[in-house]
């Protein structure tokens, strides 16, 4: 509805202007919101599977299995958001002043999860996977309401 107004008030010209041809492609490729639906349930569920895998491989002490696929359970999941918003907002909502410290924390543990597992030290894998673990937490209560305060208030109150 939004682009027809814009197309009928003539707004439309300018704002493509504006945003580039990023927009274009955008608009060219968008996927109807059935499509959209079930590959953010694809990803999403299969993170849950390479998260549960992961979870399998720590009993048999395999860390460095386990740290792998939890890595993947979590780009995975991480990803299934970007077809429910796009990629653009997704990555613009990531890197906003109110998550962008989460979101760091989260790539880089991420990334040094797989170093360290590739590397073969486990103890330093399976920190950065906890790591990853409590900043996934931290950056997903970042779309609710009043969720980190929330959480900081019940902490505070443990802790004291």
């Amino acid at each position: 509805m939004d682009k027809l107004r814009r197309a009928l008030s003539g707004d439309e010209a300018e704002n493509r202007a504006e945003q580039g041809g990023l927009q274009e492609i955008i608009d060219a490729s968008s996927l109807s919101w059935e499509t959209r639906l079930k590959w953010f349930l694809i990803c999403f569920i299969g993170g849950f599977l390479f998260s549960i895998l992961g979870s399998v491989m720590l009993f048999f002490f395999n860390y460095r299995a386990f740290a792998v696929f939890y890595t993947l359970g979590s780009l995975s999941s991480l990803g299934s958001t970007m077809f429910l918003m796009g990629p653009v907002k997704q990555i613009k909502a990531m890197f906003s002043s109110t998550r962008i410290i989460a979101t760091v924390i989260v790539l880089l543990s991420i990334v040094l999860t797989v170093f360290f597992a590739v590397k073969g030290k486990a103890g330093l894998a399976l920190l950065f996977c906890l790591i990853q673990f409590l900043a996934m937490i931290w950056y997903s209560i970042s779309y609710i309401p009043f969720a980190r305060d929330a959480v900081k208030k019940a902490l505070s109150g443990i802790c004291l």
